[in-house]
């Protein structure tokens, strides 16, 4: 008989993906089956195992794909499997996400289960909105109130006491009941000048706030096509955005940005994106794996006293040369006298995070730059050791050799195309979701190429394309890629700032 497995409720948080908890990745990351709805952010997914089962059981306004009876039945059918589920829901499971009727559910069938709390909506929202639900000027309680009832049915909500319940007033998902819930509080005693919030989309690239009071703003709704998913935030803190809107004006808020680097290599440039207000969609195109054989590396490894240079080309090099120098019993002191140069200010840090320091780092950080600096040095004769992708451009050891070098090209790792599943991404693509792509190396913009096929380009016509280098626009460009945004250094660093430039008007419209 099968193990029963069990199932954890766990909370995704307003849209955001990093305010997900770290107990909430934790499930993800442990999950058989992910359970997921239409206001959970689909970059949580990257979280997910590889053969994780994802199932999307959303419901927007007006449109179901599963009934709530069919998603209880599912979390329990699946349990009974022995399996591991994660049912992902918006905001916190708790808080109108009737996340209660499904822990019921389970408690009846026996299923063991957890909650995982999350960051609800009506905080983060207005939060990100530059509107604090109390402040001690102002009112010091908040009533969360559904704004989905259905206005031809006998209401459960006190109407007449909910104006002078609290000071701030919080509907959720109240969109289409927007006049139903305006009048209502006006029928019962609130000011018409009492000010009201409406934000669409909180804390997402595509987060919308429109300020009025509770007399006009249902023409301000109208005029500005708000519509599903959205919080109402009503009560006099809502003045207070004019000096708190601190999201809305980030350089690249609003901005949607694909990074195709490989995955646990995209954080930091994530990081600085995010900084500057921009919404980060990781999409790695390639993926570092190991060599089909360590066999060259470890010969000339075992030999290593006879190079004269080493020279690393990437971070991706240096990490596998340096794991298989343990392997073969040798450390640093093997390398003493040896000459070590560095493409990049990434790469050097990690030789010398290694122990060793640096003899050149080329100003550029192509391999062209290392011709012309090591170019000054005589190098007829010497012996010239590169760890490096099975599969590069062969520009630098050519040239090396045609100075006189000796040199020995060994395979420290390969770059391959994953197999993502592709319509949560394209779907970005088509619904014109997307701001910007960027591409860090000629691999990046190849397997993209390769992912989507002919429908490539189109995908790409109205997105901005920045390109880390002209190695990597070359490449671009052979592909029918037009670049946009080529830094003038070529680091992730420089990139980001490049794309906040871009996009603050300063190299608007300017074609690299």
């Amino acid at each position: 008989m099968n193990k029963t497995g069990k199932v954890y409720i766990v909370g995704a948080g307003p849209g955001d993906p990093r305010l997900l908890t770290l107990k909430g990745k934790d499930c993800l990351e442990m999950a058989d089956v992910i359970i997921y709805d239409y206001l959970a952010n689909e970059m949580l997914l990257t979280h997910a195992k590889k053969d994780a089962e994802k199932i999307y059981v959303g419901k927007k306004a007006g449109q179901k794909t599963y009934s709530q009876e069919n998603i209880n039945g599912l979390m329990i059918s699946k349990a009974k499997e022995g399996k591991i589920i994660t049912r992902l829901k918006g905001g916190d499971p708790f808080v109108f996400g009737r996340g209660g009727e499904e822990a019921e559910e389970l408690s009846k069938a026996g299923i063991p289960f957890e909650i995982v709390p999350g960051v609800t909506s009506a905080i983060a929202a207005p939060a990100y909105a530059g509107i604090p639900l109390t402040h001690r000027d102002y009112t010091s309680t908040v009533a969360l109130i559904t704004g989905q009832e259905d206005p031809t049915k006998e209401s459960k909500i006190a109407w007449d006491m909910v104006p002078t319940s609290a000071g701030t007033l919080v509907f959720f998902m109240g969109s289409q009941n927007l006049s139903y819930i305006i009048n209502k509080l006006i029928e019962n005693g609130r000011d018409t000048k009492t000010p009201v919030a409406l934000i669409r989309w909180g804390t997402r690239a595509d987060q919308k706030t429109i300020i009025g009071n509770l007399g006009n703003i249902i023409d301000k709704a109208r005029e500005g096509g708000f519509g599903p998913p959205g919080i109402i935030v009503v009560g006099d803190v809502v003045n207070l955005r004019e000096k708190l809107n601190w999201f809305e004006k980030k350089p690249l808020f609003g901005k949607r940005i694909i990074i195709t680097r490989p995955k646990g290599q995209s954080r930091e440039f994530a990081e600085m994106l995010q900084l500057h207000g921009a919404e980060v969609i990781e999409f790695p195109t390639i993926e570092i794996v190991p060599p089909a054989s360590y066999e060259e590396m470890d010969r000339a490894i075992s030999s290593v006293e006879k190079y004269d240079w080493i020279i690393f080309t990437s971070v991706n090099g240096v990490r596998p040369f340096f794991e298989r120098l343990k392997t073969n019993k040798k450390d640093i002191r093997t390398l003493k006298g040896i000459k070590i140069c560095a493409i990049g200010p990434k790469t050097a840090r990690e030789v010398e995070d290694h122990g060793l320091s640096l003899d050149l780092i080329p100003d550029e950080y192509r391999a062209e730059s290392v011709i012309n600096a090591i170019g000054n040095k005589n190098i007829k004769g010497k012996k010239i050791l590169i760890p490096r992708a099975e599969v590069a451009r062969e520009v630098l050891p050519d040239e090396l050799r045609d100075m006189g070098a000796e040199v020995d090209v060994v395979t420290a790792y390969r770059t391959v195309r994953p197999e993502p599943e592709l319509d949560w991404i394209r779907k970005y693509f088509l619904d014109k979701k997307v701001s910007a792509i960027t591409f860090t190396s000629s691999s990046t913009v190849k397997n993209f190429v390769e992912m989507f096929g002919k429908e490539a380009g189109s995908l790409l016509d109205s997105v901005v394309v920045a390109c880390i280098g002209p190695v990597t626009r070359k490449t671009a460009e052979e592909l029918s890629i037009k670049t946009d945004i080529m830094p003038k250094e070529y680091t992730t660093p420089a990139l980001a700032e490049a794309l906040v430039e871009y996009f603050s008007g300063k190299e608007k419209g300017r074609r690299s």
